[in-house]
């Protein structure tokens, strides 16, 4: 679902007045969506990752994979649950720290299951693995700035995400799915 530049630009705007929304409600209010803009009512999955302007650090990324709401409401929902990354539990992001952050919102197709695990675009897809009741995902930007190989991105998938041994995409129950990503962003919050 390609986004014309206005529904971008509404989007990040969205995200940044979820973000600050959530850090101090007395600040900046969530607009309601534009009825012009009938792609920001279809339903999609997104991502919302927060770095640090000038050394790219990540300070939280999150997102829903299945797209059971509106773009717009999930873009919203997923800005605002960015603050509650449990990676940063310990060092949140604070609404002084927002002046000196990026936003960046990754929209995300639907999912479909791969024939085996390395049908997929190393650099363009995201994959989302199973095995059992553990699921875990990552996003195309993660091979793109790790320059990791297919099997060491599957690899890590297991030990980081789904907290399996390394090798448990290779088992005959495990079933990756992919989905592409179009990338907004990033833009100063």
């Amino acid at each position: 679902m390609p986004l014309s530049a206005t529904s971008r630009s509404v989007l990040l705007d969205a995200a940044r007045a979820s973000l600050l929304s959530r850090l101090n409600p007395a600040v900046a209010a969530v607009p309601p969506p534009p009825e012009e803009m009938p792609e920001l009512f279809q339903p999609a999955g997104c991502f919302v990752s927060l770095h640090e302007r000038f050394t790219h650090r990540l300070r939280g990324c999150v997102g829903k994979l299945d797209p059971e709401q509106s773009l717009w409401q999930t873009v919203c929902a997923t800005a605002a649950d960015v603050l509650r990354d449990p990676r940063f539990i310990m060092f949140p992001v604070t609404f002084n720290e927002v002046a000196n952050l990026e936003i960046e919102i990754s929209v995300l197709s639907p999912p479909t299951q791969a024939k085996h695990a390395l049908d997929f675009e190393l650099l363009d897809d995201g994959i989302y693995l199973t095995h059992g009741s553990r699921a875990g995902f990552f996003l195309p930007q993660v091979a793109r700035e790790t320059k990791w190989t297919k099997e060491q991105l599957l690899d890590r998938l297991c030990t980081e995400k789904l907290g399996l041994p390394p090798d448990t995409w290779q088992k005959p129950e495990a079933r990756l799915y992919t989905f592409k990503v179009e990338v907004i962003g990033p833009e100063p919050v």
